[in-house]
Parts: C-alpha cells; structure tokens; sequence
C-alpha cells in the first residue's frame, strides 16, 4: 500500500472543512470571506436598461410599531435592503450601510427590510451598534422586489427607476456610490 505524503495545503484544507462544519466558527468565516467581497462597489445599470417602479403599496413597520407605506418614498432618492441577522453577507455589508446612513441618512430614505422578528432584529442592532432604521413587511412585497437570495439592495432615483440591483454583498460605504447618491439627490 503506497501512502502519499502529506502537504501543508493539504491540511489547511481540511482544517477550513472542519471549521466549516463546526456551526461556532462557520458564521465568522462565512462573514470574513464576504467582508473580502463587499469590497467590490455596486455597478449603475445602463440607464436603457433601468427599470421603473409602480410604488404600489407595500405596508412596512418598523421595530417601535410605526406603520410605513414604501409609496411615500415616491420622489425621493430611496435605498431598500433585503437583509437578515443571521446571512453571513448581510453582516459583512452592514457597517457600511450603516456608515452611508450617517451621512446620507437625512437626504435619502433608507429601507431595510427583514422577514425576522422585531425581537431578533433588536438584538442584532444592539449587540453591534447600529442605529439604522429596520422595518418588517405588513403586506406581501411589491414583484420588482422579490429576490430568492439576500442581501438584495435597490438604489431608486427620485424618478421610480431602479439604477442600481445588486444581490450579494457590496461596499455601500465606497466613494462610488457616494458620488451616485450626490448626483441622484442634485439631479430634478
């Protein structure tokens, strides 16, 4: 019987599969890898290509019970995350949300959405900080934002187009999307 000899990378290998199957260190890999990622800005669609919005409504609440309908964005430079506590990718893209709501928070309704319970979702703002407004659907979502993966984050200009779609994780906190956001909340 011939046995190989055993190389580095092949025990780091198999050290990533077993920290990858113990539940205590999958989460935190999962989220560092996605940190590498989100490094990456979100592109701008091909205003051809932009779709538009109905603002049909869509009732939402947020985590003090206060009932929003999305149709009052209408106008306005909006930002929806479909996001929830325990999506490694989601946690990666968070503090750069977060970083773009301190400064844009007052010029550019910010929509995060999650299917989670308040309970929950308190939680997590609260253990890592964030003071972002988060809200849980009331009524189904509207079809242009249905997604069978999160995070998904719209960019919608103050026309009803949708000029950035983006699934995975993203640096929402990158100068990129700064100078979008700038030229959508200049632009008439």
């Amino acid at each position: 019987m011939n046995f190989r000899k055993i190389k580095k990378g092949d025990i780091l290998f198999l050290i990533l599969v077993v920290l990858m199957i113990v539940p205590q260190t999958r989460q935190p890999i999962q989220i560092a890898f996605h940190s590498v990622v989100s490094l990456f800005s979100p592109s701008v669609i091909n205003p051809k290509e932009q779709k538009e919005i109905s603002y049909e409504p869509w009732k939402l609440k947020d985590l003090d019970g206060n009932e929003f309908d999305f149709s009052n964005t209408k106008n306005r430079v909006v930002i929806v995350n479909l996001w929830a506590t325990w999506c490694p990718p989601c946690i990666a893209e968070f503090q750069g949300i977060q970083n773009l709501y301190d400064d844009y928070g007052k010029k550019v309704d910010f929509i995060l959405v999650s299917d989670e319970s308040p309970k929950a979702i308190q939680k997590f703002l609260k253990r890592n900080g964030y003071n972002i407004k988060v809200f849980t659907p009331l009524t189904q979502y509207p079809s242009y934002f249905t997604t069978k993966s999160i995070p998904r984050t719209y960019i919608i200009d103050k026309q009803g187009r949708i000029v950035i779609d983006k699934h995975g994780a993203a640096n929402w906190n990158s100068s990129s999307v700064r100078e979008q956001l700038d030229k959508l909340l200049t632009a008439s």
